[in-house]
C-alpha cells in the first residue's frame, strides 16, 4: 500500500492492477471533463493538475513501481504544480497558446532582391566605367501610391475573421479538444480586405516597369563580381520597401590579353635575328602603345614584365603587371643566299648538327646499359 498523501489510482478512477491502456483511457476521459475551456473555475483547474500528475506517475513503469512501493516520485520536485508540470505549458501545448491570438499581419512587405547580368569589355573591368543599363522590375503603382486601393476608398474589416487575421478552430485529440489557429483564407491573414482595388495594379500596389539606370562599375571587377544597389530591386507589395538589385559582371574575352587576377598576359612574336641581336619594339597595352626592350640572346618563352600595366585591384589604387611572353619565330623558307649566310654563321660559331643529349636522356641511356648488364 502506498504511503503517499495522494492516491493516484483513485484520482484516475482505476484499480491498482490497471493496464497502461486502461490508465491512458481514464486520463483521456478526465482530461476532457476537467478541461479549463469546459470548466474554467479554479476547483476544476486544480483537479486537472492533480489528474495530470497522476498520469505522469502511473504511465511511467519506473515511477509507478516506486509509487507502489510506498514512495512518491514527485514529492521532491519542489514547489509549483504537482508532478513538476507548469500549467501554462500544458495549455500552450494542447489548447492553442492559452487562447491568445497573434493578430493580423500588415500588408506592406519588403520586395524581393533582383539579379541581372551584364557583359563588359576588359578595358572597362580594368579602368571602370559609367554604364547605362535597362532593368525590368516591379515599381510602386503611381495611381494608388502603392496602397492597392482606389483613390478615396479604404480597407474594410474582414467579415470572416473579424479583423483578427486568423481563424481558430477546435479539434478532438486523445487529450480532448485542441484549439488551432490558421491564417484567414479570406484576407490572407491581414485582418482586412480591399473592396475597391486599384484598376492599375489589381490591388497589389505595384506594377512591372522597364527603366534605365546609370551605374558605376568600379576598377578591378572580374567575371562573377556582384555590385549591390540598395533599394533598386523589386518594390514591396502595398507600399513595402524595395529589395536590392545585384548586378553580376561578365568580362568579355580580349583578342590580345588574357587576365589572371590582376595580371595581364600577352604573346609577342619576334624574328630570330631580333632575338639574337636584341631590339626595341612597340606593343599595344590597355593604356596605349608602350616600348619594351628585347635583350640580345632572348630565347623563345622568355617573359618581359611591364610594371603597373596589368589589371586594377578591386577597392584599391594598385595595379598588377603586364607579362609579355616572347615567341621567337624560326624562318620556314630560306633563299639560297640566306641559307648560305646561316651556314657561314654556323661555321663561325663552330656549330655542328650533332644531337645534344640532355641530362634526362643521358640518365636514360645509362639506365638501359645497367639494365642490359644486369640481365646477363
Amino acid at each position: 500500500m502506498s504511503t503517499a498523501a495522494t492516491d493516484y489510482y483513485e484520482l484516475l478512477g482505476v484499480g491498482r492492477t490497471a493496464s497502461p491502456e486502461e490508465i491512458k483511457k481514464a486520463y483521456r476521459r478526465l482530461a476532457r471533463e476537467l478541461h479549463p475551456d469546459v470548466n474554467p473555475d479554479l476547483e476544476h483547474q486544480e483537479k486537472f493538475k492533480m489528474v495530470t500528475a497522476a498520469y505522469e506517475v502511473l504511465s511511467d513503469p519506473e515511477k509507478r513501481q516506486m509509487y507502489d512501493l510506498g514512495g512518491d516520485p514527485l514529492s521532491n520536485r519542489g514547489g509549483g504544480s504537482p508532478g513538476g508540470f507548469d500549467f501554462g505549458d500544458v495549455m500552450d501545448a494542447f489548447f492553442g497558446g492559452r487562447g491568445q491570438r497573434r493578430g493580423p499581419r500588415g500588408r506592406a512587405r519588403r520586395g524581393q532582391d533582383a539579379l541581372i547580368s551584364i557583359t563588359i569589355d576588359l578595358s572597362a573591368a580594368v579602368f571602370g566605367e559609367e554604364k547605362e543599363i535597362a532593368v525590368d522590375t516591379a515599381i510602386s503603382c503611381e495611381k494608388c501610391t502603392g496602397t492597392g486601393m482606389t483613390e478615396g476608398t479604404e480597407a474594410a474589416t474582414c467579415v470572416m475573421c473579424k479583423g483578427h487575421g486568423e481563424i481558430q478552430s477546435v479539434q478532438q485529440s486523445f487529450l480532448g479538444q485542441v484549439m488551432t489557429s490558421r491564417p484567414c483564407p479570406t484576407c490572407q491573414g491581414h485582418g482586412s480586405t480591399i473592396p475597391h482595388p486599384c484598376v492599375e495594379c489589381s490591388g497589389q500596389g505595384r506594377v512591372r516597369h522597364r527603366r534605365n539606370l546609370t551605374i558605376e562599375i568600379p576598377p578591378g571587377v572580374d567575371t562573377g563580381t556582384r555590385i549591390q544597389l540598395q533599394g533598386q530591386g523589386e518594390a514591396g507589395p502595398n507600399a513595402g520597401p524595395a529589395g536590392d538589385l545585384y548586378i553580376e559582371i561578365v568580362v568579355r574575352g580580349h583578342d590580345l590579353f588574357e587576365r589572371q587576377g590582376d595580371q595581364l598576359h600577352c604573346v609577342v612574336t619576334i624574328p630570330m635575328t631580333s632575338a639574337a641581336l636584341g631590339t626595341s619594339i612597340n606593343i599595344d597595352t590597355l593604356d596605349g602603345p608602350e616600348d619594351i626592350t628585347i635583350a640580345a640572346g632572348t630565347q623563345s618563352g622568355a617573359v618581359v614584365t611591364v610594371k603597373q600595366k596589368g589589371a586594377a585591384r578591386l577597392r584599391s589604387n594598385a595595379r598588377g603587371d603586364l607579362s609579355v611572353h616572347i615567341n621567337v619565330e624560326t624562318p620556314r623558307k630560306l633563299t639560297s643566299e640566306q641559307q648560305e649566310l646561316l651556314e657561314t654563321l654556323a661555321q663561325m660559331r663552330d656549330e655542328k648538327p650533332n644531337t645534344i643529349v640532355t641530362r634526362s636522356d643521358s640518365a636514360g641511356v645509362f639506365s638501359r646499359l645497367k639494365e642490359a648488364f644486369t640481365n646477363k
